[in-house]
Order: C-alpha cells, then sequence, then structure tokens
C-alpha cells in the first residue's frame, strides 16, 4: 500500500505464499509471475528478465521461500539485483525465515548487495525466529524514505499489538540469539528424517535449503495412467491416510503449476513427526 499506485507492475516468484497477489490486487498493482523451475527451484534468469518493464516498480524476493524452502544463491541475488539497479525498481525482502537456514547453507540479504541498500524493505518476523507465530510481531527496516511511507500507510491498519510483546521481541534480538541461531540445526535433523521416510515411502524429494517445509513429488506412487492431480491427492491422503498436506498448486496464480507435488511442514514434535510418517507407510502399504 505505500509502495505501489495503480497501474504499477509487481514481480513475484511462483510458488507464492498466498497473500502476495490478492495484496497487490487491492492497491491496483498489476501482477507479474515468474515461475521457479520446479525440478530444482532455480531462477528462469530469461523468464525473470522479460518480466521487467517500464511499469515495474517493485519485485518481492522470499528467501528463504515459502513454500519450497529454497535459499536463493549468490548468482540468484546478483542477477536480480542488477535488473533491479537497470531498471530502477524496488525490492521488497520477504525475510521471515532468515534464521532457519540448514548448515552448510547461508541466507544473504539482497540488500547487502552494492546499489541495493537504498531500493530495498526488508520484513522480519518474531513469529518465525522466536516460534511465537500466535503474537503477530513484525518488523521493516530500510532507508527511511520507503520506510517513513511504510510507517504511513501502517498506523492506519494496525493498532493492536501490545507494546509488551514488542518489547520482548526486542530484549529477545538483543539478548536470546542462541535460540535462534541454532534453529538451523535443528530443523534439518527433522527434514532429514522426514526426507528419508517419504523417500523410503516412494515420493521423489525436491530440494530445500531452509524453512521447515519440504516439497516432495508424489507422482511415482501412483498407479500406470492415473491423472490424480495433488488436491485430489490431499484430500485422499486426509480423508483415507490421516495426514494432511497441502497441494503445491494452491502456491500458483493461474495456469502451468505443477500438479503433482505436496508441501509438508515439519516444525513438528518427534513424536508427532514419527506417527505421520507411520500413517503414511501404512497407507501405502494397503
Amino acid at each position: 500500500m505505500a509502495l505501489l499506485n495503480e497501474g504499477d507492475e509487481a514481480i513475484f516468484f511462483e510458488p507464492l505464499y498466498d497473500a502476495y497477489l490478492p495484496l497487490c490486487q487491492r492497491c491496483g498493482g498489476v501482477v507479474k509471475t515468474v515461475k521457479l523451475n520446479p525440478h530444482d527451484w532455480s531462477v528462469p534468469r530469461e523468464e525473470l528478465a522479460a518480466a521487467f518493464s517500464p511499469k515495474t516498480k517493485l519485485i518481492l524476493v522470499n528467501s528463504p521461500h515459502n513454500p519450497t524452502g529454497k535459499v536463493f544463491s549468490d548468482a540468484d541475488l546478483d542477477f536480480i539485483a542488477e535488473l533491479c539497479r537497470q531498471h530502477n525498481v524496488y525490492a521488497v525482502l520477504d525475510e521471515v525465515y532468515e534464521h532457519l537456514v540448514f548448515p552448510g547453507h547461508r541466507h544473504v540479504s539482497l540488500r547487502t548487495l552494492p546499489g541495493m541498500s537504498e531500493r530495498s524493505v526488508r520484513i522480519g518476523s518474531a513469529g518465525k525466529t522466536f516460534s511465537f507465530t500466535a503474537w503477530k510481531v513484525g518488523w521493516v527496516t530500510g532507508p527511511s524514505h520507503l520506510v517513513t511511507a511504510i510507517t504511513k500507510a501502517h498506523s492506519f491498519m494496525i493498532f493492536t499489538v501490545p507494546s509488551n510483546l514488542q518489547r520482548a521481541v526486542a530484549h529477545g534480538l538483543d539478548h536470546e540469539q542462541n535460540f535462534f541461531l541454532s534453529m538451523g540445526a535443528a530443523l534439518q535433523r527433522k527434514r532429514d528424517y522426514l526426507a528419508d521416510r517419504l523417500s523410503a515411502i516412494g515420493f521423489r524429494i525436491l530440494p530445500a535449503q531452509g524453512t521447515y517445509f519440504l516439497v516432495a513429488d508424489f507422482s511415482p506412487l501412483l498407479p500406470e495412467g492415473s491423472v490424480e492431480g495433488d488436491v485430489d491427492f490431499c484430500h485422499r491422503l486426509t480423508v483415507d491416510g490421516g495426514v494432511t498436506v497441502l497441494p503445491v498448486s494452491a502456491f500458483y496464480s493461474g495456469q502451468g503449476a505443477p500438479r503433482t507435488l505436496v508441501r509438508f511442514c515439519f516444525c513438528k514434535d518427534d513424536a508427532k513427526l514419527v506417527k505421520a510418517c507411520d500413517l503414511l507407510e501404512q497407507y501405502f502399504k494397503r
């Protein structure tokens, strides 16, 4: 609401968090989507470059990425930054999973690249950083001319964040770093357990370097000739198997979405993960 005017274009990567499109459209923005390559979630560079136009106002980069768990690479970020500088475009950086990165990978904010700090606004979340999703406390950082505009829009939308929760989050950021800096390794252990169990069942696991989501292809489990899509598969798994997952097509804006991918969420206690995997194993054996 602070950055888009009627007719401005905004670029989003698909699959994407489901709030992005309606929020952009509510402001009169024109959505341009670029699909990540579904076999490895790489950035299609020619398609991304073609999405920019004289009307492009901003690009939204969600890294680590929901729903795929992709952590955008240095090469990805360099290419995006060059396009932003070339077209004089803002970057909105949804980095709420910044600390949920698995060992061996690292999160780099696009705003740290040359020429990007003055054109980037970055979103953080206590809900993800401290696993307090019900608190609904977040923050936006960036250059003063952009944050001032965002603050004006925000002041007419949000009136209910208790100040004691804000102070608690500030304390946590300053004094409880050990909690969120250790989350990546703990979540990787859960991801690896889930990935191993799903692979043994027959799912094909797609790469994930962060977050607490894992995308898997269920097509190897289908009978030959089956045309069952992800929505029907998820419904069947919920009703008959007792485990609920999400169809990845729900994270796309329209045509061209993959139809055999589902998203698992593994930020659960170990007993629940084990039970879910046992239920899946029993179901597919039947």
